[in-house]
Protein backbone atom coordinates (compact mmCIF):
# COMPACT_ATOMS: atom_id res chain seq x y z
CA UNK A 1 0.00 0.00 0.00
CA UNK A 2 2.88 2.13 0.34
CA UNK A 3 4.66 1.70 -2.51
CA UNK A 4 1.59 2.48 -4.35
CA UNK A 5 0.98 5.32 -2.66
CA UNK A 6 4.41 6.64 -3.08
CA UNK A 7 3.78 6.03 -6.81
CA UNK A 8 1.11 7.72 -6.84
CA UNK A 9 3.03 10.91 -5.16
CA UNK A 10 6.02 9.94 -7.80
CA UNK A 11 3.52 10.72 -10.70
CA UNK A 12 1.89 13.36 -8.99
CA UNK A 13 5.28 15.43 -8.80
CA UNK A 14 6.57 13.98 -12.33
CA UNK A 15 3.14 16.01 -13.61
CA UNK A 16 3.32 19.04 -11.52
CA UNK A 17 7.29 19.36 -12.56
CA UNK A 18 6.47 18.51 -16.32
CA UNK A 19 3.39 21.38 -16.20
CA UNK A 20 5.78 23.86 -14.50
CA UNK A 21 8.45 23.54 -17.32
CA UNK A 22 5.43 23.75 -20.14
CA UNK A 23 3.91 26.70 -18.45
CA UNK A 24 7.24 28.54 -18.49
CA UNK A 25 8.26 27.57 -22.00
CA UNK A 26 5.36 28.90 -23.17
CA UNK A 27 5.73 32.09 -21.05
CA UNK A 28 9.23 32.63 -22.64
CA UNK A 29 8.01 31.74 -25.75
CA UNK A 30 5.22 34.69 -25.38
CA UNK A 31 8.46 37.29 -23.84
CA UNK A 32 10.45 36.50 -26.91
CA UNK A 33 7.68 37.11 -29.49
CA UNK A 34 6.39 40.42 -28.04
CA UNK A 35 10.31 41.86 -27.88
CA UNK A 36 10.37 41.24 -31.00
CA UNK A 37 7.28 42.69 -32.54
CA UNK A 38 8.05 45.27 -30.45
CA UNK A 39 10.93 46.00 -31.71
CA UNK A 40 9.71 45.52 -35.22
CA UNK A 41 6.76 47.80 -34.28
CA UNK A 42 8.66 50.50 -32.93
CA UNK A 43 10.93 50.75 -36.39
CA UNK A 44 7.45 50.42 -38.06
CA UNK A 45 6.29 53.40 -36.04
CA UNK A 46 9.48 55.70 -36.65
CA UNK A 47 8.95 54.48 -40.27
CA UNK A 48 5.62 56.11 -40.56
CA UNK A 49 6.45 58.80 -38.54
CA UNK A 50 9.26 60.23 -41.10
CA UNK A 51 7.31 59.54 -44.29
CA UNK A 52 4.05 62.12 -41.89
CA UNK A 53 6.92 64.12 -41.76
CA UNK A 54 8.29 63.99 -45.14
CA UNK A 55 4.86 64.75 -46.91
CA UNK A 56 4.59 67.52 -43.89
CA UNK A 57 7.78 69.09 -45.28
CA UNK A 58 6.84 68.59 -48.56
CA UNK A 59 3.14 70.56 -47.81
CA UNK A 60 4.99 73.28 -46.80
CA UNK A 61 7.31 73.69 -50.00
CA UNK A 62 5.47 76.44 -52.55
CA UNK A 63 5.49 79.13 -54.43
CA UNK A 64 4.51 82.84 -54.35
CA UNK A 65 2.36 84.18 -57.36
CA UNK A 66 3.14 87.74 -57.96
CA UNK A 67 0.49 89.78 -58.88
CA UNK A 68 0.67 92.73 -61.11
CA UNK A 69 -0.24 96.29 -60.03
CA UNK A 70 -3.34 97.65 -60.80
CA UNK A 71 -5.26 94.28 -60.86
CA UNK A 72 -8.57 94.46 -58.98
CA UNK A 73 -8.67 92.65 -55.75
CA UNK A 74 -11.87 90.87 -57.08
CA UNK A 75 -9.78 89.19 -59.67
CA UNK A 76 -7.41 88.08 -57.28
CA UNK A 77 -9.77 86.74 -55.28
CA UNK A 78 -11.43 84.79 -58.23
CA UNK A 79 -7.78 83.40 -59.53
CA UNK A 80 -7.53 82.24 -55.66
CA UNK A 81 -10.28 80.01 -55.77
CA UNK A 82 -9.82 78.83 -59.40
CA UNK A 83 -6.36 77.41 -57.77
CA UNK A 84 -8.30 76.02 -54.82
CA UNK A 85 -10.25 73.54 -57.17
CA UNK A 86 -6.95 72.22 -58.97
CA UNK A 87 -5.68 68.86 -57.54
CA UNK A 88 -2.64 69.64 -57.10
CA UNK A 89 -3.62 72.59 -54.73
CA UNK A 90 -2.86 71.95 -50.92
CA UNK A 91 -4.39 75.42 -49.36
CA UNK A 92 -4.00 79.26 -50.46
CA UNK A 93 -3.44 82.62 -48.99
CA UNK A 94 -3.88 85.97 -50.73
CA UNK A 95 -1.61 88.31 -49.33
CA UNK A 96 -2.53 91.95 -49.63
CA UNK A 97 -0.01 94.56 -49.90
CA UNK A 98 -1.23 95.83 -46.39
CA UNK A 99 -0.35 92.46 -45.12
CA UNK A 100 2.59 92.09 -47.42
CA UNK A 101 4.03 95.40 -45.37
CA UNK A 102 3.19 93.94 -42.02
CA UNK A 103 5.06 91.03 -42.68
CA UNK A 104 8.39 92.42 -43.68
CA UNK A 105 8.20 95.13 -40.71
CA UNK A 106 7.59 91.62 -38.45
CA UNK A 107 11.01 90.41 -39.86
CA UNK A 108 13.15 93.60 -40.82
CA UNK A 109 11.73 96.10 -37.83
CA UNK A 110 9.87 99.10 -37.93
CA UNK A 111 11.85 100.92 -39.50
CA UNK A 112 11.51 99.65 -42.94
CA UNK A 113 7.78 100.62 -42.83
CA UNK A 114 9.40 104.29 -41.73
CA UNK A 115 11.56 103.77 -44.75
CA UNK A 116 9.46 103.39 -47.61
CA UNK A 117 6.54 105.24 -46.71
CA UNK A 118 2.70 104.25 -45.70
CA UNK A 119 1.53 105.71 -48.82
CA UNK A 120 4.25 104.32 -50.96
CA UNK A 121 4.07 101.04 -50.75
CA UNK A 122 5.83 99.52 -53.38
CA UNK A 123 4.75 96.15 -52.95
CA UNK A 124 2.22 93.79 -54.94
CA UNK A 125 -0.47 91.56 -53.84
CA UNK A 126 0.70 88.14 -54.01
CA UNK A 127 -1.32 84.20 -53.47
CA UNK A 128 0.82 81.86 -51.70
CA UNK A 129 0.68 78.44 -52.43
CA UNK A 130 1.42 74.93 -50.99
CA UNK A 131 1.23 72.07 -53.09
CA UNK A 132 0.40 68.86 -52.27
CA UNK A 133 3.61 66.35 -51.45
CA UNK A 134 3.37 64.63 -54.58
CA UNK A 135 3.66 67.67 -56.37
CA UNK A 136 6.34 69.09 -54.21
CA UNK A 137 9.06 68.71 -56.69
CA UNK A 138 11.44 71.28 -59.30
CA UNK A 139 9.56 69.37 -62.50
CA UNK A 140 5.80 69.65 -61.04
CA UNK A 141 6.28 73.00 -60.30
CA UNK A 142 7.76 74.13 -63.47
CA UNK A 143 5.31 73.05 -65.22
CA UNK A 144 2.76 74.67 -62.97
CA UNK A 145 4.49 77.61 -63.31
CA UNK A 146 4.42 77.50 -67.00
CA UNK A 147 0.09 77.45 -66.66
CA UNK A 148 0.10 80.20 -64.28
CA UNK A 149 2.20 82.83 -66.16
CA UNK A 150 -0.48 82.27 -68.82
CA UNK A 151 -2.90 84.25 -66.66
CA UNK A 152 -3.11 87.58 -67.59
CA UNK A 153 -3.12 89.10 -63.90
CA UNK A 154 0.48 87.14 -63.24
CA UNK A 155 3.19 88.91 -62.96
CA UNK A 156 5.79 85.98 -61.50
CA UNK A 157 6.57 83.02 -59.68
CA UNK A 158 8.92 83.10 -57.04
CA UNK A 159 10.09 79.87 -55.21
CA UNK A 160 13.65 78.74 -54.30
CA UNK A 161 14.77 76.04 -56.80
CA UNK A 162 17.58 75.07 -54.77
CA UNK A 163 16.02 74.44 -51.76
CA UNK A 164 13.38 72.64 -53.18
CA UNK A 165 15.89 70.26 -55.10
CA UNK A 166 18.09 69.72 -51.62
CA UNK A 167 14.61 68.97 -50.02
CA UNK A 168 13.18 66.00 -51.92
CA UNK A 169 16.85 65.10 -52.60
CA UNK A 170 17.75 64.57 -48.91
CA UNK A 171 13.95 62.93 -48.36
CA UNK A 172 14.81 60.29 -50.90
CA UNK A 173 17.35 59.60 -48.77
CA UNK A 174 15.58 58.74 -45.91
CA UNK A 175 13.21 56.53 -47.76
CA UNK A 176 15.49 54.60 -49.84
CA UNK A 177 17.81 53.89 -46.38
CA UNK A 178 14.67 53.49 -44.49
CA UNK A 179 12.79 50.58 -46.66
CA UNK A 180 16.67 49.03 -46.45
CA UNK A 181 16.70 48.80 -42.96
CA UNK A 182 12.89 47.96 -42.65
CA UNK A 183 13.57 44.66 -45.09
CA UNK A 184 16.39 43.65 -43.13
CA UNK A 185 14.96 44.09 -39.48
CA UNK A 186 11.59 42.31 -40.38
CA UNK A 187 13.86 39.52 -41.98
CA UNK A 188 15.42 39.60 -38.62
CA UNK A 189 11.75 39.39 -36.40
CA UNK A 190 10.83 36.79 -38.85
CA UNK A 191 14.28 34.26 -38.30
CA UNK A 192 13.56 35.33 -34.31
CA UNK A 193 10.08 34.66 -34.04
CA UNK A 194 10.76 30.86 -36.18
CA UNK A 195 13.90 30.43 -34.12
CA UNK A 196 11.88 30.59 -30.84
CA UNK A 197 9.34 28.48 -31.90
CA UNK A 198 11.36 25.86 -33.01
CA UNK A 199 12.77 25.50 -29.93
CA UNK A 200 9.71 25.05 -28.57
CA UNK A 201 8.24 22.59 -30.88
CA UNK A 202 11.62 21.04 -30.15
CA UNK A 203 10.85 20.31 -26.34
CA UNK A 204 7.62 18.05 -27.72
CA UNK A 205 9.08 16.33 -30.77
CA UNK A 206 8.72 12.63 -28.48
CA UNK A 207 5.10 13.56 -27.92
CA UNK A 208 4.95 14.95 -31.49
CA UNK A 209 6.11 11.23 -32.87
CA UNK A 210 4.01 9.17 -29.94
CA UNK A 211 1.20 10.19 -31.17
CA UNK A 212 2.07 9.44 -34.60
CA UNK A 213 3.05 6.11 -33.80
CA UNK A 214 -0.46 5.43 -32.06
CA UNK A 215 -1.91 6.44 -35.21
CA UNK A 216 -2.81 10.00 -34.86
CA UNK A 217 -3.25 12.03 -38.29
CA UNK A 218 -0.92 14.77 -38.98
CA UNK A 219 -3.90 17.27 -39.57
CA UNK A 220 -5.06 15.95 -35.42
CA UNK A 221 -1.32 16.42 -34.51
CA UNK A 222 -0.66 19.99 -35.55
CA UNK A 223 -4.01 21.25 -34.88
CA UNK A 224 -3.34 21.80 -31.32
CA UNK A 225 -0.16 22.88 -31.92
CA UNK A 226 -1.23 25.24 -34.72
CA UNK A 227 -4.08 26.54 -32.42
CA UNK A 228 -1.77 27.05 -29.30
CA UNK A 229 0.97 29.08 -31.11
CA UNK A 230 -1.82 32.11 -32.85
CA UNK A 231 -2.97 32.02 -29.32
CA UNK A 232 0.18 32.63 -28.48
CA UNK A 233 1.00 34.79 -31.31
CA UNK A 234 -2.09 37.46 -30.09
CA UNK A 235 -1.21 37.70 -26.77
CA UNK A 236 2.48 38.52 -27.52
CA UNK A 237 0.93 40.75 -30.39
CA UNK A 238 -1.40 42.19 -27.72
CA UNK A 239 1.51 42.96 -25.55
CA UNK A 240 3.87 44.33 -28.30
CA UNK A 241 0.83 47.02 -28.49
CA UNK A 242 0.35 47.88 -25.46
CA UNK A 243 4.09 48.78 -25.09
CA UNK A 244 4.17 50.56 -27.98
CA UNK A 245 1.31 52.55 -27.07
CA UNK A 246 2.79 53.53 -23.67
CA UNK A 247 6.15 54.58 -25.37
CA UNK A 248 3.72 56.95 -27.99
CA UNK A 249 2.34 58.29 -24.35
CA UNK A 250 5.48 59.01 -23.84
CA UNK A 251 6.73 60.34 -26.18
CA UNK A 252 4.08 62.72 -26.93
CA UNK A 253 4.31 64.23 -23.33
CA UNK A 254 8.12 64.92 -24.22
CA UNK A 255 7.27 66.04 -27.49
CA UNK A 256 4.18 67.44 -28.56
CA UNK A 257 4.71 68.62 -31.68
CA UNK A 258 4.69 65.31 -32.43
CA UNK A 259 0.84 65.77 -32.98
CA UNK A 260 1.49 67.98 -36.11
CA UNK A 261 2.72 64.53 -37.92
CA UNK A 262 0.62 61.76 -36.36
CA UNK A 263 -1.95 60.18 -39.09
CA UNK A 264 -4.10 58.06 -36.92
CA UNK A 265 -5.16 55.88 -39.79
CA UNK A 266 -1.63 55.18 -40.36
CA UNK A 267 -0.79 54.20 -36.54
CA UNK A 268 -3.95 51.53 -36.69
CA UNK A 269 -2.42 50.07 -39.83
CA UNK A 270 1.19 49.76 -37.97
CA UNK A 271 -0.93 47.89 -34.76
CA UNK A 272 -3.10 45.74 -37.04
CA UNK A 273 0.03 44.58 -39.36
CA UNK A 274 2.61 43.81 -35.94
CA UNK A 275 -0.41 41.54 -34.77
CA UNK A 276 -1.53 39.71 -37.74
CA UNK A 277 2.49 39.63 -38.27
CA UNK A 278 2.77 37.99 -34.88
CA UNK A 279 -0.27 35.63 -35.48
CA UNK A 280 0.90 34.49 -38.88
CA UNK A 281 4.74 34.07 -38.09
CA UNK A 282 3.69 32.10 -35.03
CA UNK A 283 1.45 30.06 -37.15
CA UNK A 284 3.79 29.32 -39.85
CA UNK A 285 6.36 28.70 -37.68
CA UNK A 286 4.70 25.94 -35.87
CA UNK A 287 3.42 24.52 -38.96
CA UNK A 288 6.86 24.17 -40.44
CA UNK A 289 8.44 22.67 -37.04
CA UNK A 290 5.90 20.45 -36.41
CA UNK A 291 6.28 19.11 -40.06
CA UNK A 292 9.65 18.51 -40.16
CA UNK A 293 9.09 16.20 -36.88
CA UNK A 294 6.45 13.79 -38.63
CA UNK A 295 8.26 13.12 -41.25
CA UNK A 296 11.37 12.28 -38.95
CA UNK A 297 11.99 8.57 -38.58
CA UNK A 298 11.69 7.16 -35.36
CA UNK A 299 15.29 6.76 -35.06
CA UNK A 300 15.99 9.88 -36.35
CA UNK A 301 14.47 11.68 -33.71
CA UNK A 302 16.67 10.43 -31.02
CA UNK A 303 19.77 12.38 -32.91
CA UNK A 304 18.52 15.58 -33.05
Amino acid sequence: MKNINLASEMATGEEKYYKKRLGTSYITTIISITLVLFTLGFFALLMVHAKTLSEYVKENIGFEIIIKPGVKEADILHLQKRLDTEPYIKSTEYITREEAVKRLSESLGDDFVQFIGEDDNPLLPSIDVRLKASWANNDSIAQIEQQLLKNKTVKEIYYQKSLVHIINKNLNKLGIVTLVISILLLSIAIALINNTIRLSIYSKRFIIKGMQLVGATETFIMRPFIVRSIYHGIISGILSLLMLTGLIFIARRNIPELILIEDPFRLASVYAVILLTGIVISGLSTWFAVKKYLRLGSDKIYLL
